[in-house]
């Protein structure tokens, strides 16, 4: 044998990196379902209703024109760009203009990139917990140092300036921020978020936001952008059509911030994958380009589930579910159902009990150790009104049994 046996065959950088939690957790929950086990999945983070019609024919029409069949300019698509500054000015009141905008291959290329481009090794970057399963994978392969505030079901899971202030060094380059959030729901009040805006800009960080979930929004709850309260040289702002338009599937993302930033970005880009296919950016064209009527509709039923789902979650002994106002997900604490016994065995942890949920009752959940805060369950409610009573009755029924 060569000398190529004695060294890792994988790099480290890449070994160090975990799979989606939460794609996995779908995974094994779409396998049992496949072997014919009545199996309800609260673990996929997508809307439960089809594209809108009126965005799949724009797809259908790009499709048959030879003009989209070549390569596009790696930023995105012209008129998207534009069509994406033109919808932050009328969702969020935030003028930006079509070069400040790069079209990333769905949200997550989006999360990478602004890493990428933000990050020297041992920058630290200012994460709240509970947090997305793709943000610290991000960080992780830019070099940064993720550096946690932790919160829990007691504020909401709200950080709150002193808590973020108490972790910052001198290393801190980034804040990020994301409200709605995801695995949450929490949503920041509008003084909430200017507070930590100007904190931000005093201290001189970057603030990488996560706007993805803007318009899913429940009770009084508001959404408002923090750009509003940073310079506009110190911001970068992530979205994507994926949640608002019922398109996750259709991979269309983009990062909006300064010039510089945009045009680094966009050269990495240009390498990793060039342009996003054009017949989605079509598609993403007639979604932004378009009203707000189908997310109205979908919110509706979104609000309706999550009500009927924080109600039910709550009424299990030994689970806690403050009211998420935002996203679609609830977010228990099982903390005081850990170490009971149960069908024969002790569950230790959040993602043992999750194992058991899925074995015994055929409920598919995701455990609070794939968000950095074990002893919880992230429950997604973008699904039927009948699956989701029947999953959390199973959910109830069997940790009743838990002594």
């Amino acid at each position: 044998m060569g000398a190529m046996s004695t060294r890792p065959r994988i790099s480290a950088r890449i070994s160090a990196i975990s799979e989606s939690a939460t794609l996995a957790v779908d995974a094994k929950a779409k396998a049992m379902k496949a072997a014919g086990r009545p199996v309800i999945g609260f673990g996929a983070g997508e809307p439960d209703f089809p594209t809108p019609g009126y965005i799949v024919e724009a797809a259908v029409e790009a499709a048959r024109n030879p003009k989209y069949h070549k390569y596009t300019p790696a930023g995105g698509l012209p008129e998207l760009r534009q069509a994406i500054a033109d919808k932050t000015a009328r969702d969020s009141g935030y003028q930006v203009s079509a070069d400040q905008v790069l079209v990333t291959n769905g949200g997550k290329q989006a999360v990478y990139e602004a890493f990428a481009t933000l990050l020297d090794p041992g920058d630290e970057v200012l994460v709240v917990a509970p947090y997305w399963t793709t943000y610290p994978e991000a960080i992780k392969l830019a070099g940064g140092v993720q550096v946690d505030v932790v919160t829990d079901e007691t504020t909401g899971y709200l950080a709150s300036v002193e808590q973020l202030e108490a972790a910052r060094t001198e290393r801190t380059k980034v804040v990020l921020f994301v409200s709605p959030s995801n695995p949450t729901g929490a949503v920041y009040s509008p003084d909430d978020t200017a507070a930590i805006g100007r904190w931000a800009a005093e201290h001189g960080l970057w603030v990488v936001t996560d706007e993805i979930y803007e318009h899913l929004v429940y009770g009084g709850a508001e959404f408002t952008s923090i750009a509003h309260h940073v310079p506009a040289d110190q911001v970068v702002i992530l979205n994507g059509v994926a949640k608002t338009y019922a398109m996750t599937g259709w991979r269309v993302g983009w990062l909006i911030g300064p010039k510089d930033v945009v045009k680094a970005a966009t050269n990495l880009q240009s390498h990793a994958t060039s342009n996003v296919s054009n017949v989605a950016q079509v598609a993403a064209l007639a979604a932004v380009s378009g009203d707000l009527s189908a997310v109205a509709e979908m919110r509706e039923a979104f609000d309706r589930r999550r009500k009927t789902m924080v109600r039910m979650l709550n009424e299990i002994p030994g689970v806690v579910c403050p009211e998420p106002l935002g996203a679609f997900y609830a977010y228990p604490s099982v903390r005081e159902l850990l170490g009971k016994e149960l069908r024969g065995r002790r569950p230790a942890n959040s993602a043992e009990l999750a194992e058991l949920i899925l074995e015994e009752a055929e409920v598919a959940v995701v455990p609070g150790e794939a968000f950095g805060t074990p002893g919880y369950f992230r429950l997604s409610y973008a699904l039927g009104d009948d699956d989701l009573v029947e999953g959390v009755s199973r959910i109830g029924k069997l940790l009743a049994e838990a002594r």
